[in-house]
Parts: structure tokens; sequence; C-alpha cells
């Protein structure tokens, strides 16, 4: 839709307020204000849910696969020959032996429930990049050094180079019953995985430790494999869930955490409609703004038809001022999402130190911090919305002002 420069002169002058037109142009700045408003909001929480939902998968699958491999009863046996047919599985990047066993840690008279992991040297090395404090690499088989998540760590006082105490109840037999397995370890590294679980639980040790800790022998507990894509993992994994059937069960990541981000997804679905509310109801306030400047300008429209105005002319220039305050609250909800984004750690600091509440706990949220991440076209999805919802606002005032007819507005005047 182009504009001549008398339809843009008179849209210009139309947005700007008046002698007399205090309210309208006030109405009007309520509906930027509100679709300003109702966009950020929209951009902020689909970028956070967004980011939730990315960074959750980016750890979990990051630090254990995106399928495990895991034998009925808990214990592979034959783990060196199953591990040769999932290397040779096409579509698989990556597959290591893991060991994963639910006890017990003391320090000091504290005690906590850990979880031990027994991991190869490769595997040991990656998560040298979430070291926070010590080294990775005093993980040697029979060194009996281990390293800690940060919160377990901080849970039990432990820093580097202190001796924990991990207690296998299982242990061995004697005349007077099992004697649960006491075994001491000196703490090596500290990491965190920016998962509250892991940084709280995950005890890591090579695997020959966590057999001889476990008295396993040479079985490990599965097998982690690595696809080329998460989201195909299944179908890159059908051939091989069939070469194994009757001996281990092939379970991929969207299995084992089904319920947090299938939840996500209805709690994604449902935020975003409601929001759209918001804008939706920002779009009826340039409507009710139009619809007033339509009455306060009736005998100035008038005299514009007497004057040569076609319908057209006065029909492209409301719809322009509705739009342009449309597009403009959308511009200005799209600035103040990505402002609120960017500053958003320090903005939920300011929030927690003035209410007194900590907004994000990551024993609930599972994330050490709030997230973000936009998908340029979830964006470009909202602001068309906004767009099309506020040229439809435009429609009916336009052609209100449209269908003015001169002769019976000016003959009373």
């Amino acid at each position: 839709m182009i504009l001549s420069p008398f339809e843009w002169t008179i849209a210009k002058r139309y947005m700007l307020p008046g002698r007399g037109e205090a309210f309208i142009a006030l109405v009007a700045g309520i509906s930027f204000v509100a679709v300003t408003l109702g966009v950020a909001a929209l951009v902020i929480v689909m970028s956070v849910m967004n980011g939730f939902r990315a960074e959750l998968l980016d750890k979990i699958v990051g630090l254990n696969g995106h399928a495990i491999v895991q034998a009925y009863g808990g214990r592979l046996d034959d783990w060196q020959s199953i591990l040769k047919q999932v290397e040779k599985t096409p579509g698989v990047t990556r597959a290591s032996p893991l060991i994963e066993q639910p006890l017990l840690a003391s320090f000091n008279g504290r005690v906590e429930a850990i979880l031990v992991r027994g991991n190869t040297e490769a595997d040991l090395k990656r998560l040298q990049e979430k070291r926070v404090a010590g080294s990775f690499g005093t993980l040697a088989s029979g060194s009996n050094n281990v390293a800690l998540g940060s919160r377990l760590a901080e849970n039990l006082g432990v820093r580097i180079g202190d001796t924990i105490t991990i207690i296998n109840p299982q242990g061995r037999s004697t005349p007077f019953g099992t004697v649960p397995r006491q075994i001491g370890y000196t703490v090596t590294a500290i990491f965190e995985i920016g998962v509250y679980d892991y940084d709280n639980a995950y005890v890591v040790m090579p695997i020959p430790d966590a057999q001889t800790l476990l008295l396993t022998g040479d079985t490990i507990g599965m097998i982690e494999i690595t696809t080329t894509n998460p989201d195909t993992v299944m179908d890159t994994l059908g051939p091989l869930k069939q070469q194994l059937a009757g001996r281990a069960v092939v379970t991929d990541w969207k299995t084992i955490n089904a319920s947090l981000f299938e939840a996500l997804a209805v709690e994604r679905v449902a935020m975003f409609v409601v929001l759209s509310i918001i804008v939706l109801v920002a779009v009826f306030n340039i409507l009710s703004s139009l619809i007033m400047l339509v009455r306060a300008k009736t005998r100035d429209i008038a005299i514009l038809r007497t004057m040569g105005a076609t319908r057209k002319s006065l029909l492209k220039v409301f719809v322009t001022i509705g739009f342009v305050i449309g597009a403009l609250g959308t511009l200005g909800g799209l600035g103040l999402g990505f402002v609120f984004l960017y500053f958003r750690q320090p903005v939920v600091h300011a929030v927690e130190f003035l209410t007194g509440q900590n907004l994000w706990d990551p024993s609930i949220r599972f994330l050490t911090d709030l997230p973000s991440r936009s998908d340029p076209v979830e964006i470009a999805v909202i602001c068309v919305m906004s767009l099309v919802l506020s040229f439809l606002a435009t429609l009916y005032p336009a052609m209100k002002a449209a269908s003015t007819d001169p002769v019976q507005v000016l003959r009373y005047e």
C-alpha cells in the first residue's frame, strides 16, 4: 500500500496530538505501550523456554549420550562384543562403556546419597571442560582419586585434597552377615555440569576403580551412544535394537526424559496462546483509539471529501495510522525483549534482592542459570502476528471514515 504525499501528510497530522485531542493521543500511546509489552512478553517467554529446553537437552545429552544399551538385570557381561556391534552401526559417532550406581558418601560425619559414575579415560577428558577446581588428569586407574559435582562437594564440605569414604551397602558376606564395603577416595577435581541433579550427586572415577568398588568384576552397567542426530536416534538404532533383542534393551534420551520434555512442550504452547491474547488486547486498543479519532475528525473528513479526497485515500490514511502504531509497538517490543534477555540474569538477581524470594532455585528448575535461545522463525511469527492483527484492527474504523457522507455531515454545520 503506497501513500501519496497528500495521504502521508494527513496521516502524520492525525498521528500527532492537536488541541483538544489529548485524550485520543493518550489512548493511542496506551495502544503503543500495550503492543510493545505484549510483543516483548512473547519474545522473552518463548526465548527463555526455548533456551531452557535447548540447555537441558545439551547438558543431559552431552553427559549421557543420545541413547543407552542396558542388559536385563543391570549388568552387561559380554559388553565388549556388544560395544563392537554398536560401533559398527551406521550413524553412531561414539559409544563407550559406563557404570552408574547409587551409593553413599561420608566426610567428617556428613553423609550424602551419591551416584557413582565409572567412565573411560576419554570420557573423563571430556569432563575436563566442566572443571571448576583441581585436575581430571589425576583420575588414573588404581589411583583412588575421584571428581565430585560442585553441589555435592558443597554439601559434604569437601575441598581438593580431602578424602571421602564411599560406602557400598552390598559389601562382602561374612559369618556375621554382610559387611558394607567402605573405601577412601581422594578428591582431586570438582566439576559443574550446570544441571542441579548431576552436580548434587555425581562422583566420577575410572571404570576399573568403579568395578573394584562395586565388586562387579569385568562387567559394566550400560553403554552410552551418541549419534549424528539426536532427533532421529531411534531410526538410527533400529537395526541395533533388533540385533540385541533378548540380550539388552536400547533406550533413547526421549524415553528417559519423556515426562520432562513433554511437559515443556505443553507449557510452551500454552504460554504462546496466553501471551498472544495480550497482543490481541493491545490491538483492540488500536481499534478503540482509531474509532475515537474518526469520530473526532468527522467534520475534517467531510471537508477533505468535498475537496476531492477519495474514499480509497481516506481508507489508506486511517489504515496507515493504526498500522504505524502497531509496527512501532512491535519494534519497541522486539527491542525491549532483547534488552531484557541480554540482562536477564542481573534482572533476576535484582528482583530476588527486592522481593527477598529465590526466583530461580536450581533444585526445582534443574539448571543453575536462567537460559535463553531465540528462534528467528518464532520471532518472525510473533512480528507477523502482531502486524497482521494491527492491520485487521484498522479496517473497521478506516472503512467507517471512508464511508462518511460529506453532505450529511456539513448540512448541519
